[in-house]
């Protein structure tokens, strides 16, 4: 796994002390990769002591995996919050430390992460040179960039910025609060990297500067310090740390295929009707006895007889029994598809990369659909600039988007739906809707997972939380 993951920290230019930690190390016997980065709270020497603290119990646990990888990164920050509690109560002096953390584990061989965090310190996902913020500040000032009500650079300048509301060491029954703990998984597709980091990185520089440095030239270390350099060339107010992992494998192109000419394959028929074909039929028989010759023709006669017979019958029973009418036959019409969803179709399916950007110059809002459109990327962004209102066809009631489950990762920005029976359907999907809006669907999302039969299933299906709000979050 060389040149997939690193990890560094730095105290700073204004402080004395590093109260940050980290991990970035591979599992043993694994293709696992742990990555962890943790920030003390505390004063000068009892935030480092909780860092210290959670880090040790983070790896002593992760020394024996065992159950599913989740609720395992949940039991880590159980214990290393247990370790801080007590220790707070046996040194007077520690009695107001705690940490803040974010504790990633990367499966390399089937292109996932999973994730936990408590606090201010970041996880983020570089993708397609995107940069997207995967956990959220457990702070107030957090709380509030997050919902789009301050910008970056406003809420980089707030006086509250690194007041937290939750953290290693608050809370005495963690384990039986399910809520307080953020966790997730995501694909972790090659060509990704996911970068955890300390707020000492996040309140100097912003997201763009970061985006620079991690898409720029040079190995994952120079990468790393680069951050850190930047960092304190903005003022290094606050320990640094980063850590970041990589996924090195080549990315598969999937490149279209040209139709065989018809001439190249052997074409398969069972009638010959043709005088030709019935002339070759005949040169690859074998000959036909004369005897057999006369039982043909007996047999042709014996059925232009019974054939005459039956055209009397038929003659003399209609002259007798008035006409039946003749059953219109049902004439169904297909639906041709118009060039908004054609167009629509034909962008997903030529995508070149993830991330797909529908602009109301190009497609005139509402974009009818009389059929689904489907998708099969590995993962897409659909994301509206302008008013992008996809409306059901008066003879289409079904379903706009399907969404087929190969597609691991799916993000919806912007967006609108009117009149569909169903709008959304999705399967074992990672889904993420943000300022989308449902008008008169009856299913706005149907959502299902794909269970193998007769199979013992073990797993935990986690609550959807859902954020309405009347304005639309602001993009950062």
């Amino acid at each position: 796994m060389a040149d997939q993951f690193f990890g560094i920290t730095d105290t700073g230019k204004q402080r004395q002390n590093n109260e940050d930690a980290f991990i970035a190390q591979q599992q043993v016997n694994s293709k696992f990769v742990i990555a962890c980065v943790i920030d003390g709270v505390g004063g000068y020497s009892g935030g480092e002591v909780a860092a210290a603290l959670a880090r040790e119990s983070i790896l002593k646990r992760l020394e024996k995996p065992s159950g599913e990888i989740i609720p395992m990164l949940v039991d880590c920050f159980s214990l290393a919050n247990e370790k801080i509690l007590a220790e707070k109560q046996s040194v007077k002096q520690h009695d107001s430390m705690a940490c803040v953390a974010t504790l990633a584990i990367a499966d390399m061989e089937r292109n996932q992460f999973y994730y936990a965090h408590v606090g201010d310190t970041r996880l983020y996902l570089v993708r397609d040179q995107s940069l997207v913020k995967i956990s959220h500040d457990q702070s107030f000032v957090g709380f509030l960039e997050d919902s789009g009500r301050l910008t970056e650079d406003a809420a980089m300048k707030h006086p509250k910025r690194n007041e937290i509301n939750k953290a290693l060491g608050f809370e005495t029954q963690l384990s039986k609060n399910s809520d307080y703990i953020e966790t997730g998984q995501s694909p972790f597709l090659p060509g990704d990297m996911i970068l955890l980091c300390s707020d000492g990185l996040t309140d100097m520089i912003n997201k763009n500067k970061i985006l620079s440095i991690i898409t720029g030239s040079g190995s994952i270390k120079e990468k790393c310090r680069g951050l850190i350099d930047a960092a304190n060339e903005a003022g290094g107010k606050d320990n640094v740390t980063v850590v970041l992992v990589q996924n090195n494998k080549i990315p598969a192109r999937h490149n279209a295929t040209m139709p065989e000419a018809n001439v190249n394959k052997p074409e398969l028929t069972t009638t010959l009707t043709t005088n030709e074909n019935q002339e070759v039929l005949h040169t690859k028989e074998t000959p036909v006895s004369q005897t057999t010759g006369n039982k043909t023709l007996v047999i042709v006669l014996s059925l232009f007889t019974l054939l005459f017979l039956g055209t009397t019958i038929w003659q003399y029973l209609n002259k007798t029994q008035p006409a039946q009418p003749i059953a219109k036959p049902t004439i169904i019409i297909a639906k041709v598809k118009n060039d908004q969803e054609i167009k629509l179709q034909q962008s997903v399916d030529q995508l070149k990369g993830h991330i797909l950007v529908l602009s109301d110059s190009v497609f005139r809002s509402p974009i009818i659909l009389t059929q689904a459109i489907r998708v099969n990327a590995d993962s897409i962004v659909i994301k509206a600039k302008g008013n992008i209102v996809f409306k059901s066809d008066t003879s289409n009631s079904g379903i706009a988007f399907s969404f087929l489950p190969t597609c691991k990762s799916i993000v919806l920005d912007s967006i609108s739906f009117s009149g569909f029976k169903t709008a959304i359907v999705a399967c074992n999907n990672v889904l993420k809707l943000k300022n989308v809006r449902f008008f008169n669907c009856g299913v706005p999302v149907q959502y299902g997972h794909l269970i193998t039969s007769q199979k013992f299933i073990s797993v935990t299906l986690l609550p959807v939380s859902f954020r309405a709000d009347s304005l639309p979050i602001q993009s950062k």
